[in-house]
């Protein structure tokens, strides 16, 4: 953790800078080293300032948030918190195409000034900042293909057959919408198993991240409701600061009991969950993300005889989640987005083939056909 944290403040409203630098001036550890009234003032002080952190507003003249943060993801890679409205669609939109740019996280923006309001706003933003500040950020590169085959230092046991998958759990952080993206919009909308998804993000956001979402894949996404079932081809995704779990039959069960290591929603109750109900019919995947919420989890669908793929570290914002379940030796897989999406194909086909083929008679039993 740094000492002290340079930031760049990015706003056109003045107002709103003041605002926003006073948050931080009222917490310890942080020096505003510079203040931009646009996108393209932003990524030339970018350049000259270096600071450990950029807080990117959205709209702006000249140059929008999502403009800037391309920009500087191209030339200066830097820490990027967004600061957005969570109340328009349109900035909503313009805030997660920016972390699919790669910005880190999205933060709500002041919109009150009564002091609840104020309190419950300052502490999100400054502690988004503050954990961002020590990313290790890089210049966005195309996705890498799949790794062939797996070293045998991280393979742990022989990689299982493909076995009929019946639902797929995600567990996601810092940098996760923009890799889900990159995966849900390259799926099919056939696809033979549902998916469900815990995704680390600011309280408010994410519906917005759903709708999104759900824009960009032929897939239908949306926010888990309590009492619904699973079904193929359909994303759910936990609503904020609850858990998603999955009880027999598909059941979609939503909880407010106490956080998992700190974490809720955790994907460590969702992959225990799936694990618990569909045994080795489940397969689990962990993406970029600080910390190791899930990886427990891991361990139990593992011990169910389920599959796990972990997202691999030049592909991840954060090579937190992947990086921790790989040492403890839970993933069958390592691969990138890309590697993600052509092993759900390969499973959903699979799966395809082995319905429309139907159980096995007893004559094919008998002859091995």
């Amino acid at each position: 953790m740094k000492n002290v944290i340079r930031v760049l403040v990015v706003d056109d409203s003045s107002t709103m800078r003041q605002i926003l630098i006073s948050m931080l001036q009222d917490a310890p550890g942080f020096e505003v080293v510079g203040q931009a009234q646009d996108g393209l003032e932003a990524v030339q002080l970018a350049a000259a300032l270096r600071p450990d952190v950029i807080m990117m507003d959205i709209r702006m003249p000249r140059m929008n948030g999502l403009e800037a943060t391309r920009c500087i993801m191209s030339a200066t890679p830097t820490p990027i918190v967004v600061v957005s409205n969570n109340v328009y669609e349109a900035d909503l939109n313009i805030a997660f195409n920016a972390i699919a740019a790669g910005a880190l996280t999205v933060v709500e923006k002041p919109r009150g000034l009564d002091s609840d309001s104020y309190l419950a706003v300052a502490d999100q933003l400054v502690t988004a900042v503050r954990l961002m500040a020590d990313v290790q950020v890089v210049a966005l590169l195309p996705s890498v293909p799949a790794w062939p085959t797996q070293p045998a230092s991280l393979a742990g046991p022989a990689l299982k057959p493909a076995a009929s998958i019946e639902v797929i759990a995600i567990a996601a952080s810092t940098g996760g919408p923009g890799v889900l993206n990159q995966i849900l919009s390259n799926l099919p909308a056939d696809l033979s198993f549902p998916i469900v998804i815990v995704q680390h993000i600011t309280t408010g956001f994410g519906n917005g991240m759903a709708h999104w979402l759900d824009s960009l894949t032929p897939l239908k996404v949306a926010i888990a409701q309590d009492g619904e079932i699973l079904t193929p081809g359909r994303v759910l995704i936990a609503p904020d600061d609850a858990h998603l779990v999955v009880a027999p039959g598909g059941l979609v069960q939503i909880d407010r009991s106490a956080p998992v290591n700190g974490s809720r929603p955790s994907g460590t109750r969702l992959f225990q969950s799936v694990a618990q109900v569909y045994g080795a019919a489940a397969l689990g995947i962990i993406l970029t993300g600080m910390g190791d919420d899930g990886v427990e989890g891991l361990g139990a669908l593992r011990k169910a005889g389920g599959h796990v793929i972990a997202q691999s570290e030049n592909s991840c914002a954060v090579f937190g989640m992947p990086k921790v379940a790989i040492e403890r030796n839970l993933v069958d897989e390592v691969l990138s987005p890309d590697g993600i999406v052509a092993a759900l194909k390969r499973r959903s086909e699979a799966n395809k083939r082995a319905r429309w083929a139907g159980p096995p008679t007893a004559q094919s039993i008998r002859t091995g056909g």
